[in-house]
């Protein structure tokens, strides 16, 4: 059964619940709730939080961050570090070439026909990534992401602006079912540019209405029809891409090897051994990740194929690991949200780390209302001002991805950095572009993937390696899995 549909008896519940919350009272004050004689202050039931389509729950805990095995690339860019993970949702698989062309197929009939086809194009993988000058490749080129016989395969050729870009056309999609299901909005067969369904403008603005929709709340106090609110536990938290410590958290799966506290056997791999083929009775030696396997060697002899995938392999291929996730450990890497700083295991919060933080609010008018949505139908935002910041204890400006890196005083040679005006201007003299003096890829814009993949040998396959790329940059061997927040209850 579809697990969306099982909001229909949860909203069941939810009314069930709610007539019942009108006798409750408050602890501090004696007040009764949802009572519209003295004020209607509104108490809703609790709800638990439903899982969205193709989610898996990440029970999250304490682990080792980093890499746990011999650093043979002399790197040292993830100290090993002990942190803490919230519970989270993921992905059961990659991003399919079907779920992207569902996509596409989306911003097609949305933008195309408004003469905003740019958005479409912005949104189109790049099938040249399989080119090299050396290799004939023109199989892929034209047919891995359009044929039939690729569509359950990992979708590749996406950069990390536009993953991030199809997580939030996805939030928009599964919100719009989940309300127009339970019959609160209408079904919109023709969706516009400035009114095709967004959950931020659904909650933002008062006048966003489906007046036509069979179903309405209301407050307590005026009876007026109102949106569903987050307050009332129905829409879902956005989808987004992993952090790299989630991403790693969860590719170890150590859930299964845990007992009272204690892992029983360290991990290397998303998988139990330090190899790459099984030591399962029935299936002995047989492969558990598409890697390559030597030079020259990407699935074997024929006759015996060992992982069967010169390529990458359909989403769903080989085992799972301990939380039921497909292909952690090969097939291909996966961005994740991280910007990359070498010493950002040193730095980061020991609980839910991330790098690349950065502080948005919403643009509003001179009489205090939120602007208006633009061309594309997003709600238009600016960074939150360093005036607001300037009391806080907690952070002192918008855009954190620089933080304890770039500025004058974590530098060799700090004496020639102190008259820089911000971090961002130290942090680009800190990773030069000039290609006279030097060029460094490192930046605000390089962004980490995780994982091994097809193309790669075993090593890359260890959950704690990582790697970057700009992220206007795509290639043949890098795809991703969303992820969401797992509100309330940890289990």
């Amino acid at each position: 059964m579809n697990k969306i549909a099982t909001i229909g008896s949860f909203l069941i519940i939810f009314a069930l619940i709610f007539s019942s919350c009108k006798n409750e009272h408050s602890a501090t004050t004696g007040w009764e709730y949802n009572n519209p004689e003295n004020g209607g202050f509104e108490v809703y039931p609790f709800a638990e939080q439903i899982t969205g389509p193709n989610l898996v729950l990440i029970e999250g805990g304490t682990f080792v961050f980093g890499r746990q095995e011999q650093d043979v690339m002399y790197e040292w860019n993830n100290t090993p570090r002990r942190v803490t993970i919230s519970s989270f949702y993921m992905d059961e698989t990659e991003v399919r070439n079907l779920d992207y062309q569902e996509y596409l197929y989306w911003l097609e009939r949305v933008f195309v026909p408004a003469d905003l086809k740019v958005v479409w194009d912005n949104a189109q993988p790049d099938q040249n990534v399989w080119r090299d000058q050396l290799k004939y490749a023109e199989t892929q080129v034209e047919y891995y992401f359009k044929h039939s016989s690729f569509r359950e395969y990992p979708v590749v050729g996406v950069n990390w602006l536009q993953a991030t870009n199809y997580a939030a056309w996805r939030t928009d999609r599964v919100n719009e079912m989940i309300l127009a299901e339970q019959g609160f909005i209408n079904w919109n067969p023709e969706p516009t540019p400035e009114g095709y369904f967004n959950t931020e403008a659904y909650l933002t603005y008062e006048s966003y209405e489906a007046e036509e929709g069979p179903r309405r709340l209301q407050y307590i106090t005026t009876r007026e029809y109102r949106n569903v609110r987050m307050e009332d536990g129905i829409l879902l938290p956005n989808y987004r891409l992993p952090t790299e410590a989630e991403w790693e958290f969860a590719a170890y799966g150590l859930i299964g090897n845990t007992l009272n506290e204690r892992i029983l056997e360290r991990k290397l791999y998303p998988w139990n051994g330090h190899y790459t083929r099984t030591d399962n009775k029935k299936y002995y030696g047989d492969f558990v990740a598409n890697v390559r396997r030597g030079r020259g060697d990407y699935m074997g002899v024929a006759g015996y194929l060992n992982d069967a995938a010169e390529h990458p392999a359909p989403v769903i291929s080989y085992w799972p690991n301990d939380y039921g996730l497909y292909n952690m450990g090969g097939n291909v890497a996966e961005w994740v949200m991280d910007v990359y700083r070498q010493s950002s295991h040193d730095d980061l919060s020991d609980l839910n780390p991330f790098r690349g933080n950065y502080y948005e609010t919403k643009k509003l008018l001179e009489d205090g209302e939120v602007e208006e949505r633009d061309s594309v139908g997003k709600i238009p935002m600016v960074p939150v001002s360093d005036f607001k910041n300037d009391r806080r204890r907690n952070y002192r400006q918008a855009d954190n991805k620089n933080y304890l890196d770039g500025d004058w005083a974590s530098l060799i040679n700090s004496d020639d950095w102190k008259n820089t005006s911000s971090n961002a201007e130290a942090t680009e003299q800190m990773y030069p572009k000039n290609i006279e003096v030097s060029y460094s890829l490192v930046g605000d814009n390089a962004r980490v993937y995780k994982g091994g993949s097809w193309k790669d040998l075993q090593y890359w396959a260890a959950p704690g390696q990582r790697r970057y790329l700009d992220e206007d940059e795509a290639t043949d061997y890098i795809g991703f899995r969303c992820a969401m927040a797992r509100l309330g209850t940890p289990r």
